[in-house]
């Protein structure tokens, strides 16, 4: 006689999914704006452009890579969707672009639904705040592809701008002023070598409370990735924004010269912040290389405008307004001969 064998034998549980897609669908129809026109559950999600002389659409995709360690270890999912968003808004914000939508893909071995919908309500908190919808995704449950207890995420976000307000650096000069804005902790960038550094070099627990930070280890790690749209959009409306850098993995050094064009170069004044008491404890721990902590690290700057000096002041109280604490970082300059592209001084 045959032996019956169910889709649940083969270790996937429809009716755990059913469940996780009902709460996730009440979660993303709060998110909707006047511009979704499919429901959740559709095969495609359709959205409705605004009206606008010359829209250019603005994609992008990205994860949270291996932060979700820290997520699966702590038990704590609620503000890694929320990371998410708001990486991937920064990434077209600093092109000018407006968020329209975002999509999102969750992929594990076993699928716990409590779990997808703690994920799911990060997102959907992090697509509110700011200001697009969150029209579809996946849940993908694959046995044997993850460790128990274990998922991966991933994300889409499309954002519009009107083609003669693209942010693409060409207005930049010699010259102008760098404003920073501070990061919120080590953000989505960096944390394969963190968890080094922290967890076998160091020895520490996920629940160890650090003198030099005056926090327990989980909570500085678990900051949610901040959105800079806000910032962005108020300094590009006035027009005061010449480019805009989200400094993610690589540092400065590597993310700043993507908004310079040829033959220009920055130099950063390093005695201008201090970075935060979790990079210098990195640094420490592991005695890493200035390069790669650099490379490696936020150390606390998170976005860097570009403004013409002329604007400079306008900008720095544009943003004090909002409740921001900008600062100047450095100045464009001429790229020296032999020299990188980023100067630090």
């Amino acid at each position: 006689m045959a032996t019956t064998v169910s889709y649940k034998d083969a270790g996937v549980n429809i009716d755990e999914a059913d469940l996780a897609v009902g709460s996730i669908r009440k979660m993303a129809r709060a998110t909707f704006t006047k511009g979704v026109l499919t429901d959740i559950g559709s095969f495609g999600g359709c959205f409705q452009l605004p009206k606008m002389k010359r829209p250019v659409l603005v994609s992008s995709v990205d994860g949270v890579g291996t932060k979700l360690k820290i997520a699966f270890a702590t038990g704590r999912h609620d503000t890694i969707g929320e990371d998410l968003v708001n990486h991937c808004v920064n990434d077209i914000a600093v092109q000018g672009a407006v968020p329209l939508f975002f999509l999102d893909y969750l992929a594990t071995g076993k699928l716990d639904a409590r779990v997808a919908v703690e994920v799911v309500k990060g997102m959907a908190r992090g697509c509110s705040a700011n200001g697009c919808s969150l029209i579809g995704g996946e849940t993908a449950e694959m046995p044997g592809m993850y460790q128990d207890g274990e998922y991966d995420l991933a994300g889409t976000i499309v954002g519009v701008v009107e083609k003669t307000k693209i942010l693409t650096g060409a207005k930049v000069k010699e010259g102008d002023p760098l404003l920073a804005l501070a990061s919120t902790g080590l953000h989505t960038n960096g944390y394969s070598l963190a968890r080094k550094l922290l967890f076998e070099v160091a020895k520490y627990s996920h629940d160890s409370h650090i003198p030099e930070l005056g926090a327990v280890l989980a909570d500085e790690l678990l900051q949610v990735h901040r959105s800079y749209l806000k910032p962005i959009q108020t300094l590009a409306k006035a027009g005061s924004l010449s480019a805009a850098a989200h400094i993610t993995g690589g540092g400065i050094t590597d993310n700043l010269p993507r908004v310079l064009p040829k033959g220009l170069a920055a130099t950063i004044d390093t005695g201008t912040w201090q970075p935060p008491a979790l990079f210098e404890l990195l640094r420490g721990i592991g005695q890493v290389p200035e390069d790669d902590w650099r490379r490696t690290f936020n150390l606390g700057v998170g976005m860097i405008f570009v403004v013409p000096q002329a604007k400079l002041a306008a900008a720095h109280r544009a943003l004090k307004r909002l409740g921001e604490k900008p600062w100047v970082i450095g100045e464009v300059s001429k790229q020296r001969r032999g020299k990188g592209r980023v100067e630090y001084r």
